[in-house]
């Protein structure tokens, strides 16, 4: 509360006083409202916003409409070819996803994990599609199992 007034209260007295002032002086920009600048325009034309006499026109603007034909209809697209699974998917043993990690003495933990994120970076389930999941899981599976070993035997 200010001087016996609360906030609400003193800002309509504020409003009041600046409306009494603004009805006493014939400026020509008496009609402007204060504090808004002259960039504030919007497309209007005989006093009347071009946007509001187009209301319902808005929703048509984004249809594919032909005056002749009615609402044109898009053909239906073809159906999605069915995805080639990918070669490497194939090798699922664990032989061929040794060979492909190529795990030997001279790796380090360093070598050993950006060797797993390169993997799964190729082969991750989630980066395949749907039909080929199974297989990249099971790869996925495998060289985490191989890599987990290497690094345990190198903690020894």
């Amino acid at each position: 509360m200010l001087f016996g007034q609360s906030v609400f209260q003193s800002v309509l007295e504020r409003l009041k006083a600046e409306d009494e002032t603004a009805e006493g002086a014939d400026a020509p920009d008496a009609h402007r409202v204060s504090g808004l600048g002259t960039g504030f325009a919007f497309d209007v034309m005989e006093g009347v916003s071009a946007a509001s006499q187009r209301v319902g026109q808005a929703y048509f603007d984004h249809l594919d409409l032909d005056a002749s034909a009615g609402v044109v209809e898009k053909p239906a697209a073809a159906p999605p070819a069915e995805p080639a699974m990918p070669d490497h998917l194939a090798r699922t043993t664990p032989h061929e996803v040794a060979a492909e990690l190529a795990i030997s003495a001279a790796d380090t933990p360093l070598t050993l994990r950006e060797k797993r994120r390169a993997f799964a970076r190729a082969n991750h389930p989630d980066g395949v599609a749907l039909p080929f999941r199974d297989n990249a899981t099971k790869r996925m599976m495998l060289a985490n199992l191989l890599i987990d070993e290497a690094l345990r035997r190198i903690g020894r």
